[in-house]
């Protein structure tokens, strides 16, 4: 047996460990199987280039087993193993990874092709955050003698032969009292699954019963026999790392339940990723149905490097409007902090946020080409992440003009191109303007929609909560184009033409029923505008001028007018001064029927524009029954 000290340059390496370099003690497992995973595609990736001779690869695994009374948790591989001399320089020497000098030896064996995770060589000593004292037993896959490592996490260690025939490595963890909840065996498999679902080589924990069919002689109260298999928590083989050709719709959607076990809706469809040019990445993207609460869909994208689970923050790497989604990204290329923790700032991830943007792009494209119909009927479900794109990626902005649509509140859809074509016609305005009318709720602004319908003009349906910021952009790129809600102002003045109603009234009558109307109606909330419109024309209407409920939807929902948000709701309050309740509001005899016709025509003005509530719906609802005795 000899003794010695680990080569570190410090006194103690171990409470650094502990305290900086992993934030989180539960990725102590995640490490330790990573490394028994390296081990056994070594030796997979030795046999299969003929340098492990007389070695039989087999069906490797890798086994979790956990000891509560003897406080002891074991992670064991049936890999390459260790010689003494390699244990003295992996174990011994921190930082020297193995993995590191592994692909350099044989990076011109398609070394590669191993998927070798390891990269700092720290992963090992993790185990120290949760065990008192760590083990190490190995034997090589060459003549080499097993050996055995001890270290109570002091830099002294015990290293000494011992009689152990199988071949692989053994990693023994004494628990520290600090750390006992490692010791229970939901807290051990919820790691597994955390972490180590996907694993490439298959890790079992315990085992469970398998039901198999009855005899056909058995009767029916014949409880089924049974027997005890290996519970084998992983999938090695996940979708994501087969090619799309081997793959069928089904492969996908079970894919998704084995990610999102307790999602219950089926995605809409599904992007595959696979690059391995100018970096290697492949992975799976779904379009889940999304609501339009943004805030609540993000991070459920699962970055993997090697089908190790990193963590599902991906900021960064994948475009912000893409962490809408759902799915998993892997890659061997993604450049992670020393700990595996979190994202490193690297050209690499500007060139692999740029590819994955292009190819959503291309794969949305490709959908609306080859079922219109079908991409129409799931606008509502995906707008958000289109829209969000377009508002925040400038390459995405400029290949959606051929995807995005612009539904109508009759249910038609129109790219941009198709909807310019469309209304140019009849919403161009005396200044060559288009004019492109929309709603953000079809209920509530119904008879403004139906206003604009009768001139025979298209109302879009713009009612995700990005859109004010959306439309601000669209204006800022096209020449002559404007956005304008329609219940904004009276249908006459959305879109001007040359031709201007004439009033009934003169200018002093004009003025006379303004004062009339100033002396009800609140001022600090309306503002009242004398107008000629069509006599057939509701008598008063109630708008809310575009620039200033634009740029307070816009505070809302982050951006636009600095203080927008906290100024009072205003309205303009249009008078149709050609509408003979006009007149008949001058001429009353009293000044208590002339309040009265006020007061109901403004309150109708208000229900219809949603606005009437509490005490003043009341009164309505009074006054009303009074005026039909």
């Amino acid at each position: 047996m000899s003794k010695g000290t680990i080569n570190v340059s410090v006194e103690n390496i171990f409470p650094l460990i502990k305290k900086f370099l992993y934030s989180d003690h539960e990725i102590f497992l995640r490490e330790l199987i990573s490394n028994a995973t390296d081990a056994t595609l070594k030796l997979k990736h030795l046999v299969n280039i003929g340098e492990a001779k007389g070695v039989e690869y087999g069906n490797p695994i890798i086994e979790v087993k956990l000891d509560k009374d003897k406080k002891e948790l074991r992670i064991i591989d049936q890999g390459i193993g260790m010689s003494e001399e390699e244990v003295q320089k992996y174990i011994n020497e921190i930082a020297f990874s193995g993995a590191e000098e592994f692909l350099e030896k044989y990076k011109d064996k398609n070394s590669k092709d191993a998927g070798i995770i390891g990269h700092f060589g720290l992963g090992f000593y993790s185990a120290f955050m949760v065990a008192e004292k760590v083990e190490i037993l190995t034997k090589s896959y060459t003549d080499a003698p097993a050996v055995k490592w001890t270290c109570d996490g002091s830099p002294e260690f015990t290293l000494e032969e011992i009689d152990k025939k199988e071949r692989g490595t053994e990693i023994v963890l004494h628990i520290a009292e600090d750390s006992t909840e490692f010791l229970e065996e939901s807290r051990i498999r919820e790691l597994l699954i955390k972490y180590n679902k996907f694993m490439p080589v298959p890790i079992k924990f315990g085992t469970r019963t398998e039901y198999l069919p009855k005899p056909e002689d058995a009767k029916e109260e014949d409880p089924a026999p049974t027997k005890e298999v290996d519970d084998i928590i992983n999938n090695p083989y996940p979708a994501w790392t087969k090619q799309p050709s081997e793959l069928e719709d089904k492969d996908y959607t079970d894919f998704y339940r084995e990610l999102y076990p307790m999602q219950f809706e089926e995605p809409l469809f599904h992007i595959h990723l696979n690059v391995d040019y100018p970096f290697n990445l492949t992975g799976i993207l779904f379009f889940p149905k999304l609501s339009n609460d943004m805030s609540i869909q993000k991070d459920r994208i699962q970055l993997y490097q090697n089908q190790v689970f990193v963590t599902d923050n991906v900021e960064g790497i994948v475009p912000e409007f893409l962490t809408l989604l759902r799915g998993v990204i892997d890659s061997p290329d993604i450049p992670l902090n020393v700990s595996r923790s979190y994202l490193q700032a690297d050209g690499a991830v500007k060139k692999i946020s740029g590819y994955i943007t292009r190819k959503v792009a291309d794969k949305l494209k490709s959908l609306f080409n080859n079922n219109r119909k079908d991409f129409e009927n799931k606008w509502n479900d995906i707008k958000v992440v289109i829209e969000y794109g377009m508002l925040t990626e400038e390459k995405f902005f400029d290949k959606a003009k051929d995807f995005a649509l612009y539904p109508t509140v009759d249910d038609a859809y129109f790219t941009f191109s198709e909807l310019k074509e469309k209304v140019k016609t009849l919403q161009t305005d005396k200044d060559e303007k288009l004019i492109l009318l929309y709603a953000s709720d079809k209920e509530a602004q119904h008879s403004y929609i139906q206003d604009a319908k009768d001139k025979g003009y298209e109302v879009l349906l713009l009612d995700s909560p990005i859109v004010p910021h959306l439309i601000q952009k669209i204006e800022s790129t096209e020449e002559k184009i404007s956005f304008v809600r329609v219940d904004s102002d009276h249908i006459d003045n959305l879109i001007k033409k040359d031709d201007e109603q004439l009033s009934k009234l003169t200018d002093e009558e004009k003025n006379n029923l303004k004062q009339y109307i100033e002396g009800i109606v609140p001022k600090e909330k309306f503002t009242v505008q004398m107008e000629a419109m069509d006599s057939g024309a509701n008598p008063f209407i109630i708008t809310e001028p575009e620039f200033m409920r634009r740029m307070k939807d816009m505070q809302r929902t982050g951006g636009g007018g600095m203080f927008m948000g906290d100024f009072p709701e205003m309205y303009n309050l249009i008078v149709n001064t050609n509408h003979e309740l006009a007149s008949e509001i001058l001429n009353s005899k009293t000044d208590k029927k002339r309040e009265r016709l006020i007061n109901q025509a403004l309150d109708l003005a208000k229900l219809s524009k949603n606005l009437l509530k509490g005490e003043d719906l009341t009164a309505f609802i009074k006054r009303s029954y009074e005026m039909i005795k």
